[in-house]
């Protein structure tokens, strides 16, 4: 029976969480498995993974064929290194104890660098935390910024119009100021009646002619 070692889907959707199996290869994906190995949730960075590697090995060894995903899964794990110094253990290459030496040699490096990686995605997380919290308050304080600039251009506006409500109405300029009823012109001063023209002097009785007076002196 041609066996699989492979992930079966669980978990909600958007968020899927992984059984890792070995199942018949013409079983359906998601139904019944011969043994449940370890489990894999690719939700968290890194990957969390829990494998049974004595288990995988031993399957392996049987023949048990895995997909591509489950051998980087065994592959990041060592079941794939485990089961590779196991031949060389059964071919006389080097005895058990200098496999499982070698073994975990290999898993302290492995360890080492996944703590590594971890340390480094936790201080990525927390400057971007830090660098949020700043970009945050320089927001907070545009906000603020502005809100008082609104509230102090607000009552610089609500100022000038009481101010514009108290001067009088476009200064009311007076009524052009009401010309002095035109001085009433003297009436024209009466012109003195023709002065009257003195009654013409009475001419003197015309002087009697001396006629007279020669016929005085003859007497």
């Amino acid at each position: 029976m041609p066996v699989k070692i492979r992930l079966q889907r669980h978990g909600k959707k958007g968020k899927p969480f992984y059984w890792i199996v070995a199942a018949d290869s013409r079983s359906k994906r998601d139904g019944k498995y011969l043994e449940k190995l370890g489990s894999y949730n690719p939700n968290t960075n890194p990957a969390t993974i829990d494998l049974d590697i004595d288990k995988s090995v031993i399957w392996l060894s049987n023949g048990a064929q895995p997909t591509n995903t489950a051998r980087n899964i065994l592959s990041y794990k060592g079941a794939l290194l485990k089961h590779h110094l196991a031949g060389g253990v059964a071919k006389g290459a080097f005895d058990e104890d200098e496999a499982e030496k070698r073994f975990q040699e290999w898993l302290k490096d492995k360890q080492k660098r996944i703590d590594q990686k971890s340390s480094m995605l936790e201080k990525e997380r927390q400057e971007a935390k830090t660098k949020a919290i700043e970009n945050e308050k320089l927001a907070n304080d545009a906000r603020i910024k502005a809100q008082k600039e609104a509230l102090e251009a607000a009552a610089k506006a609500e100022e000038e119009a009481l101010a514009a409500e108290e001067a009088p109405a476009a200064d009311e300029a007076p009524a052009a100021d009401e010309a002095p009823a035109a001085e009433e012109a003297p009436a024209a001063e009466e012109a003195p009646a023709a002065e009257e023209a003195p009654a013409a002097e009475e001419a003197p009785a015309a002087e009697e002619a001396p006629a007279a007076e020669e016929a005085e002196k003859k007497k």
